[in-house]
């Protein structure tokens, strides 16, 4: 495997970057081989999928052990801070509009959204784990498409540039 690829991979698991960086490393991989996108998007799509299960597990049962650690404990402290506010506007209002906004939260490709901070989110406020689960996947998705077209467009330009 080439290590742009598995750069590419490693990249879509790191929270704040996932896929929004890994996808164009990939595409830009494809471009210059000559490959067929399609399975390596999925293959990037999925594995940034695969964080919320991965979140959930260490939220669970290591996040409690991990606090004992200074630095750990204080990053902690304001990066859940920071989640909490967001998600205040959607505490007590389970329903379908609730997972809605949460595929809309993931599915926004900037820092501070996607699968980590999404699943981090459904931990803090208790939420359904299957519903929120197909909700980040589907944010995940569309977050994928996003990037997508923007790589194209970006790398489309870059072409004719050079």
């Amino acid at each position: 495997m080439d290590g742009q690829l598995v750069l590419s991979v490693i990249l879509s698991f790191f929270p704040f970057i996932e896929l929004r960086l890994g996808l164009p490393v990939v595409i830009d991989y494809c471009l210059k081989n000559g490959l067929n996108i399609l399975p390596y998007f999925s293959l990037v799509v999925i594995i940034n999928i695969l964080v919320t299960l991965f979140v959930f597990f260490f939220m669970d049962f290591l996040h409690i052990h991990f606090m004992r650690i200074k630095y750990y404990q204080k990053f902690m402290d304001k990066y859940l801070e920071k989640i909490k506010i967001r998600g205040k506007k959607f505490d007590g209002k389970e329903g379908f509009w609730l997972y809605f906004a949460l595929a809309l939260f993931v599915a926004i490709p900037l820092p501070g959204t996607g699968a980590w901070s999404g699943a981090v989110l459904v931990w803090l406020l208790g939420l359904n784990r299957k519903k929120s689960f197909i909700s980040i996947s589907l944010g995940v998705l569309i977050a994928g498409i996003i990037v997508l077209a923007l790589s194209f467009g970006m790398f489309g330009l870059l072409y004719k540039i050079f």
